[in-house]
Parts: C-alpha cells; sequence; structure tokens
C-alpha cells in the first residue's frame, strides 16, 4: 500500500541531481546537448531503459502469484520512480526540439506520467494490506465500488497508452540507428 510519498520524493531528488549534470553540460559544451551526440544518446538510453522496467518489472511481478519477489508496494513504488525518472531522463534527451516520431513519442510520454498520477491518485483510495491486496474495510460498499470503477477505466486508458508510447519509441530507437548510424 502506499502510503507515503518516498518514491515521489526519492525521484525528485535524483531529476534534480540529473538536472545539475545537465546544467553542468549545458555550461561545459557551451548549448544545449544534442540528442545525436554522447551525452544526448546517454541519457536517451538510460531514460528508455527505465522506462522498459517501469513497463515490463511491476507488470511481471503483479502477474506472478507463485513466485514471491517482495511486496507488491515495493514494486509499485519502484514502478512509480522509474515511471518518473526514465520520462524525465527522455525528455532531456530530445534537446527540446519536438518534430516527427520523436515529438508524438515525447507527447506520449508525457499522457503516460499524466496518466500514472491519475492512476496513483485512484489507487490510494482503495484499502490495501501491505501485500497490497485489497480489503473490504473503512470505506462504504458504494465508495469502494466506485473507486474499483475508476481503477479499472483507468487501467483500460493506460495500458494502451503505455504499449504505444513503446512501439514508438522503438520504432524512433531504430529509425536512429538506422539513420545516424548504419548509413554513414
Amino acid at each position: 500500500m502506499l502510503r507515503g510519498n518516498n518514491e515521489l520524493w526519492i525521484a525528485l531528488t535524483v531529476m534534480v541531481l540529473i538536472t545539475g549534470i545537465y546544467a553542468l553540460a549545458i555550461r561545459l559544451t557551451g548549448g544545449i546537448p544534442p540528442a545525436r551526440e554522447v551525452f544526448g544518446h546517454g541519457l536517451g538510453i538510460l531514460g528508455f531503459v527505465l522506462m522498459l522496467m517501469t513497463e515490463t518489472l511491476y507488470s511481471l511481478r503483479k502477474r506472478s502469484r507463485s513466485v514471491r519477489w517482495g511486496r507488491m508496494s515495493s514494486w509499485l513504488q519502484f514502478h512509480i520512480f522509474t515511471g518518473l525518472v526514465g520520462p524525465y531522463m527522455v525528455l532531456l534527451h530530445t534537446s527540446w526540439k519536438f518534430n516527427g516520431l520523436a515529438g508524438a513519442t515525447t507527447l506520449l510520454s508525457v499522457i503516460i506520467v499524466v496518466s500514472g498520477f491519475i492512476g496513483r491518485y485512484i489507487f490510494t483510495r482503495i484499502p490495501r494490506t501491505l501485500d497490497g491486496t485489497e480489503i473490504e474495510a473503512s470505506l462504504s460498499q458504494e465508495a469502494l465500488k466506485q473507486a474499483r470503477r475508476l481503477m479499472a477505466l483507468w487501467h483500460t486508458i493506460h495500458i494502451p497508452i503505455g504499449m504505444a508510447l513503446f512501439v514508438s519509441a522503438f520504432v524512433h530507437a531504430g529509425a536512429a540507428l538506422y539513420y545516424a548510424t548504419f548509413l554513414k
């Protein structure tokens, strides 16, 4: 169960550190680091790996009933952390240019992060045990049913947007490799 905001504070702290490194790169190079150079590529690759971890690891743990790889609440906190830091790094990777497929991918990233905040809010309205299992507790049954319906609706929106984001990101990465690396 998400009782505190530790994952949000840790993500914010890491994002401030990344911003400091980015500002230092701007100072040292005299401009915004281009996406196609080593620093920009590094941000994009590391951010994309964090986003892949966001998408896959939590989902795998959620669906794994036979293997216990830690508490679901810890996995959700990790999901939230990587779901904030990864897209932030990808945003910095863009060099503040939002053209074509890369721009669409960035837009999908922003939408999925906003959707994640909405989902986190809805999720915290459903009472759960420390393992993350729903309990029929203090809320009236009607409020609990409403929260569950909202969560189901949110899933039907959030998951397809996430899939579209990753299709777009893989196409972008493949095209970048092809046009910037293999054709040279």
